[in-house]
């Protein structure tokens, strides 16, 4: 150590305490590259920080866009996209439709097998009234644990077989993971196949049967949260949905809003 000169020295702290540094920043980079990153199997999360104002998805739009996949519009424009899971049917959907038709909205409504095993009559009024009817799988699997594509394939397939022989029409290629679980190989399974991804924007906790928000909790996150752009998921199932469509609709109109359809979304990109 006696030989060492300070010089020497010095340059040597430099160096270590420049590594620690850079390579810390390396790190950091890193770390966000991988949060903004399509994960190999994920949840489809919201983080909200502003009232009014979009929030961000565990994955960036631009991320996203690779695998055909959006979750929210164009942020500088007041439209609302209204999207609708029904897994089954309860008895709330017609009072949704009687609101939609009155407000000239248009929603898509993504449907699992058993919705049209039960309710044909309701998906042909739905395609009737111009509303979109989309894939939501034909089981309601949690898909972010299917890793064959012959598996992936038939949850889709079976469904769309089952909607044509209902409606005589082909079902439009848009397609919502069951609860928001994906993967990136079903992402890119699903734009294989054609399909689009719509995951959302503005959800929320509307599908216990037992535990239905009050009005007043519902416009708190609904009125609260809306956003420009906004792929806005509800549940048709929901009784609290049900009562409240029509109003909802109003007061999103007198905020300034219009009603547009994921067609748009996809057009935009």
């Amino acid at each position: 150590m006696r030989n060492i000169s300070y010089k020497k020295i010095i340059i040597i702290a430099v160096f270590l305490i420049g590594a620690y540094f850079f390579g810390g920043g390396i790190a950091m980079l890193v770390q966000a590259a991988g949060k903004n990153a399509v994960k190999e199997e994920a949840n489809w999360g919201l983080g909200f920080h502003t009232e009014g104002q979009p929030p961000t998805g565990n994955v960036t739009s631009e991320e996203l866009k690779k695998y055909d996949t959006y979750y929210i519009g164009d942020t500088g424009k007041k439209v609302i996209y209204l999207t609708f899971d029904a897994g089954y049917e309860n008895g709330n959907t017609p009072a949704i439709l009687e609101a939609l038709k009155k407000h000239n909205a248009h929603a898509t409504f993504f449907i699992v097998g058993n919705y049209i095993k039960t309710s044909p009559e309701l998906v042909k009024q739905m395609v009737e009234e111009g509303h979109h009817v989309a894939n939501h799988t034909y089981n309601h699997p949690n898909m972010s644990s299917i890793s064959s594509k012959e598996a992936f394939e038939k949850e889709i397939t079976s469904l769309e077989t089952e909607y044509e022989a209902v409606t005589g029409q082909k079902m439009t290629k848009y397609y919502r993971p069951p609860q928001g679980k994906y993967s990136t190989k079903n992402l890119e399974m699903a734009k294989d196949m054609g399909y689009k991804t719509f995951f959302w924007s503005l959800a929320y906790v509307d599908w216990y049967q037992d535990k239905q928000p009050t009005k007043e909790e519902a416009f708190k996150k609904l009125l609260g949260r809306i956003h420009p752009g906004a792929i806005v998921l509800l549940h048709s199932t929901s009784k609290t949905n049900g009562a409240i469509m029509d109003e909802l609709l109003t007061k999103w109109e007198e905020m300034g809003y219009t009603f547009g359809v994921l067609d748009d979304i996809v057009a935009g990109n």
